[in-house]
Order: structure tokens, then C-alpha cells, then sequence
């Protein structure tokens, strides 16, 4: 027997998935001691059940998931939007070394990816999968260029980079903490205290009212409509693929720079970081909901190694190089924790191990500036091109 969903239902779905995920973060303590997001803990349980019911012949459930990319194509739009160049002023010096770090480890982690996919006898995009694209990138750049891979003719892209995404996300919560008490421990390492004051530019919220929420979402579908037209138009010229979602988040980094040049008040983040919320939700519950994870038992062993080799190079890398890049302090330390965090998982994972570090060790402002600065949208300046190259080199 199969079972057709439309798209309503299938928003409803995902919706559902979401509540149930968000409901077992709360009760499970693994789950939100390692900031599992709430779509990837029920999009997971839902693509079990689906799993389940197939392998016993039970019925075929089908879902009209073709709502995805626009969800998709919005959320990565927000991240651009959120790329002040006024903000990045602010971190200094050691915002540049920890960006360039991050650019430094999205490409390494490319060539670990497709190294050791050849190795094991995997197709290359594969490695591309279980590299920067669901390391640096998480479970958000998984499922977009999951998708897109799939689209060109690779079955179990998506699911594969999901599934790293995952086992990456855990492990970036287990090793921050221990990294960061061994280098304050090893150094005697104690917060610097200073009178110095963060300013967060822009982010100083009036109400949200329907005609500034609107104001938001003409940025937002401004933005979407040139990048979509753009990538088509790249991708024509040069025979390069450049997905949608690139194209128009690069857009929403120039247009929102333009308007903080005449008036600053323009783009509000706090709707803009709502919408990019809820766009974010529906479309990782909807590629969840959807993956075959049938598709890629066999897989399991070899991908499981590679993420393991990736946990390494990161542990090491922090530990013995960026921590020295950074200035060998406390401030370095915090933000080796955090760099561990969104290095295999997501900023959520970094913020969550620095708070945990100076609840304990005493406070780092730098950390808290730098850190989620560069792990929300700076990253994608260096990872995007490098996973869209790798993509087109190896497709």
C-alpha cells in the first residue's frame, strides 16, 4: 500500500516533527545537554518509522516535499542579511585569524572528506558530503547541497551529510569542554578583566510591528528573487553550478550592507532572525522526515571513520595551532572551545560549550563577540566557494 501526502500536509508534518523534537529535547538530557536541534530529533524518529514500515512491507509512505527549497532558499537569504561589515569591525584583529582559521578548516576538511572516500572505494562527491559541507556547515548546508547533489544523480547524498552532520554535532559537544580545561589548566590560564564594552550594533529592538515585519520579508523575497535569477544566470554562463540559495544569500550580504550605509535601521534583526528561525525548522523537519536511511547501511562503517578522522584533525588543530594563532590566553582557550563546537557542528553547539566554560572559569567577552559572529554567517564567505568547487570538480 502507499500513502500520498500533498504539500499541505506535508507542512503539517513537518511542523509536528518539529513540536515532538522540541518536546524530547526537553525531556531527553543527552539531547539537550548536545544541543540536538529539535528538527533533527524528530525528522530522524519520523524517517525511522517510515524505514521501519517499508522494510516489513507494511505500506510506502510518499511525502510532496516540494515546498523545500523555498524554505531552504529563505533561510540561507537571513543568514546574508545578518553579514554587517560594522560588526565585524568590532572583532578586531582576532576575527580575521579565527575567519581565516574556519577557511583553513572547511578546505582541509574537504580533502579528509574526498581522501578517504577514495580510499574506501566511495564515490569523491561522497566525501564532499561528510566534509566541510556537514562539518562546518551542519545539518543546514548538509540538507541544501545534499539536495542538490541528489538532484544531479547521487542517491544518498543527503541523507549521508545529514547523518554526519549529526554524529559531527555530538562530537563537537563532547570534545570543546575537555580541549579548553586542558589548555586553561596546562597554561593557568584566568579571564583578563576589563572595562571594555561590546556594542551590539543594529540589534537595538523597537517593537515588531506588521508593517516593519513586512518591511522584512520585501528584503528578504528582493534579495531571493536576483540571487535566484543570478545563480541561473552564472550557472549558464559558466557551465559552474552556483545553487540558488548561494547566490542569493551573497545578494542579502550586499544589499544589507548598502542599506546600513544610508540607514542602519532598516533591516531589523530580530524579525529577520524569526523568520530565519522558522524557515530553518520546517525545511531541515521536511528533508529529515524524508531521507532513506535504508539507502546508506552499508555505508555506515566507512562514513562513521572518516567523521572520526575529522573529530581529530579538529582536536589537534584547536589544540596545537589555533589556540597559539589567538594568543595563547584565556580568551584563546574559550574561543577553542567554541571553534571545536561549530567546527563539527553548529554555532548553537559553540555557544553552548563556551557557556559552559566560563560559567565555570569566569567571563570572556572577545569569545562571545567573535565566536558567534563568524560561526553564523562569516564561515559561509570561505565554505561556500570551497564546497561549490569541490561539488563541481568532483560531480
Amino acid at each position: 500500500m502507499i500513502i500520498e501526502f500533498n504539500q499541505v500536509t506535508t507542512i503539517f508534518l513537518a511542523l509536528a516533527v518539529f513540536m515532538i523534537g522540541t518536546v524530547l529535547n526537553k525531556r531527553i538530557k543527552f539531547l539537550d545537554r548536545f544541543c540536538i536541534p529539535a528538527p533533527v530529533v524528530g525528522g530522524l524518529l519520523f524517517a525511522a518509522v517510515i524505514t521501519f514500515l517499508k522494510g516489513f512491507d507494511i505500506v510506502n509512505i510518499n511525502l510532496d516535499t516540494s515546498l523545500q527549497g523555498l524554505f531552504m532558499l529563505t533561510f540561507f537569504t537571513t543568514v546574508g542579511l545578518g553579514a554587517s561589515f560594522s560588526l565585524i569591525k568590532l572583532g578586531g584583529k582576532l576575527l580575521v585569524i579565527y575567519w581565516l582559521a574556519c577557511g583553513i578548516l572547511a578546505l582541509v576538511q574537504n580533502v579528509i572528506g574526498i581522501s578517504f572516500a577514495t580510499l574506501f572505494n566511495l564515490d569523491p562527491i561522497l566525501g564532499v558530503m561528510v566534509g566541510a559541507t556537514s562539518m562546518e556547515g551542519g545539518h543546514g548546508a548538509a540538507t541544501a547541497f545534499g539536495t542538490t547533489i541528489e538532484e544531479m544523480g547521487f542517491d544518498g547524498a543527503l541523507t549521508i551529510g545529514l547523518a554526519a552532520a549529526t554524529v559531527g554535532l555530538v562530537a563537537g559537544g563532547l570534545v570543546g569542554g575537555p580541549i579548553v580545561k586542558f589548555l586553561i589548566n596546562k597554561y593557568n590560564l584566568k579571564p583578563v578583566k576589563t572595562e571594555e564594552t561590546v556594542v551590539e550594533a543594529h540589534n537595538e529592538v523597537s517593537d515588531v510591528t506588521s508593517t516593519s515585519f513586512m518591511m522584512q520579508v520585501f528584503i528578504i523575497a528582493l534579495c531571493m528573487a536576483v540571487g535566484s535569477y543570478l545563480g541561473t544566470w552564472f550557472t549558464d554562463l559558466t557551465g559552474f553550478a552556483l545553487p540558488d540559495y548561494v547566490s542569493a544569500m551573497f545578494v542579502a550580504v550586499i544589499v544589507r550592507n548598502i542599506l546600513d550605509k544610508y540607514n542602519n535601521k532598516v533591516v531589523e534583526m530580530k524579525s529577520i532572525s524569526i523568520i530565519g528561525d522558522i524557515t530553518l525548522s520546517i525545511f531541515l523537519s521536511m528533508a529529515l522526515m524524508s531521507i532513506k536511511l535504508w539507502e546508506v547501511v552499508d555505508l555506515a562503517l566507512p562514513l562513521l571513520a572518516i567523521v572520526l578522522i575529522q573529530v581529530l584533525f579538529v582536536v589537534l588543530f584547536s589544540t596545537f595551532i589555533l589556540f597559539r594563532w589567538l594568543g595563547k590566553n584565556y580568551d584563546a582557550a574559550v574561543m577553542v572551545g567554541g571553534f571545536a563546537g561549530h567546527g563539527l557542528g553548529a554555532t548553537p553547539n559553540a555557544m553552548a560549550n563556551m557557556d559552559a566554560i566560563v560559567s565555570k572559569f569566569g567571563p570572556s567577552q572577545k569569545a562571545f563577540l567573535i565566536v558567534p559572529l563568524v560561526g553564523a554567517f562569516l564561515i559561509d564567505v570561505f565554505a561556500m566557494p570551497i564546497i561549490i568547487i569541490s561539488i563541481n570538480l568532483f560531480s
